[in-house]
């Protein structure tokens, strides 16, 4: 297989090295937290409110080294190659799912995330919301509004002893489970993974036994081929009667079909969905659902990470990590990409090299190091099924000589080198 390069990004000095600033272009309103730690490091940032088609984007990511979105925006395979300069994508949200992930590894392009900094907002919403479903509460809220009296105890419970479970039980699903607990609900989980429980909370064999047994499920789920539309009619009819569901994850999972048949059949109680197979591409655009105008079902515009709070958080998570690759080469926290980290060594020069993941890279690498009398002060290769990564720190006088010859091999999908 042919490397999936260019000349221009098979060897790249980076823009410290020429003393010329890093090129950031953020989309899609991320927070201020992630441009104050851009500034702090003189990157030079260009803003765009909103998500951009295809064909904007590739003209907008001319000449620029970081790319920052969140989940409106698509990186597509033909955007990749376009963006000859591209170093990083950072995703500043939780889902990857809007990048082409092998796409950017085989290009030698790191994409960066924030699995952790929205995990308290999306459980806090689900504990609302399963109290909001218990009382009915959105629906007497429109009544009222509408100048309906209407009070009304029937069906209406308190939380307090039901079984809530939870279809995932990864860092929001854990959160969940201990918020859960504290209201004095039972907690069971199904995961695919073996997961150490939190608390009382008990792990299922199955999803069918974790459907048969819980008031409440609630889906924290990332999308994959396993996950597309794995609640569908017969999953719901699984689901006990009068039991709630609750989606907060992606819109792939649930066939809202069957969901608002479920709910107009009277089978579940209710639903609170937060996220659609379909949304819009900005809050100008109009939206519709075959959930809507249903009883007892909560509708929000995916907001279930959309706390100042989180925005913040993953302002700065998403934002450290892609400014620690630009300038040590650090992969830490990249979910496409060989985990390599390696503190600064000074008096050398760092050079960074991705390559295809054959036999014989790192033999090429020191013959080059070895006939520039180079010496190697540290060195780190880390692989996956595609490509390698290595850093190296080695003498200044030598680094871009034996970059040049590195990047000029046959394997090389590009190589930077670092002050």
């Amino acid at each position: 297989m042919k490397p999936m390069t260019s000349s221009s990004t098979k060897f790249q000095t980076t823009p410290p090295a020429v003393k010329e600033p890093v090129k950031v272009l953020l989309l899609e309103n991320i927070h201020q937290s992630a441009h104050e730690l851009f500034r702090s490091r003189s990157f030079e940032i260009e803003t765009r409110s909103s998500a951009l088609k295809e064909d904007d984007l590739i003209a907008a990511l001319a000449g620029v080294d970081v790319v920052g979105i969140r989940s409106k925006t698509h990186v597509t395979a033909r955007v990749l190659e376009k963006a000859d300069k591209l170093l990083a994508i950072g995703c500043f949200c939780i889902g990857t799912n809007q990048v082409d992930l092998d796409a950017a590894n085989r290009r030698g392009v790191p994409v960066f995330n924030a699995p952790f900094s929205n995990t308290r907002s999306v459980a806090e919403m689900i504990i609302a919301e399963c109290v909001m479903l218990a009382r009915q509460l959105g629906d007497r809220s429109r009544e009222v509004h509408a100048g309906t009296w209407k009070k009304v105890s029937k069906a209406c419970y308190e939380i307090r002893g039901k079984t809530i479970g939870l279809i995932g039980y990864g860092h929001i699903g854990q959160q969940l489970g201990v918020l859960a607990e504290a209201m004095g609900m039972r907690v069971v989980y199904y995961d695919i993974a073996q997961k150490l429980p939190m608390g009382n909370n008990r792990p299922l064999p199955t999803l069918q036994a974790l459907l048969a047994e819980s008031d409440y499920v609630s889906l924290h789920v990332p999308a994959t081929p396993e996950t597309h539309k794995m609640i569908g009619a017969a999953e719901l009819a699984h689901m006990r009667k009068g039991s709630y569901l609750l989606n907060a994850s992606r819109g792939t999972v649930v066939v809202i079909p069957a969901l608002a048949e479920a709910l107009k059949s009277g089978h579940l109680a209710g639903a609170a969905i937060d996220v659609y197979p379909e949304e819009p591409e900005s809050n100008s655009d109009g939206f519709r659902t075959e959930l809507q105008e249903l009883p007892n079902v909560i509708l929000t515009p995916h907001i279930g990470g959309s706390t100042e709070e989180a925005q913040e958080a993953i302002g700065r998570e998403v934002s450290r990590a892609v400014t620690q690759f630009a300038t040590t080469g650090a992969t830490t926290g990249a979910v496409n990409f060989p985990t390599v980290e390696l503190p600064p060594l000074k008096g050398t020069h760092r050079v960074l090299n991705v390559h295809r993941n054959v036999p014989g890279v790192l033999r090429d690498v020191n013959r080059i190091v070895s006939d520039v009398n180079a010496n190697i002060d540290s060195q780190v290769l880390s692989t996956d099924a595609n490509i390698g990564y290595l850093i190296m720190d080695l003498s200044q006088d030598v680094s871009a000589e034996v970059g040049r010859r590195i990047g000029a091999l046959e394997t090389s999908i590009r190589t930077r080198v670092l002050y």
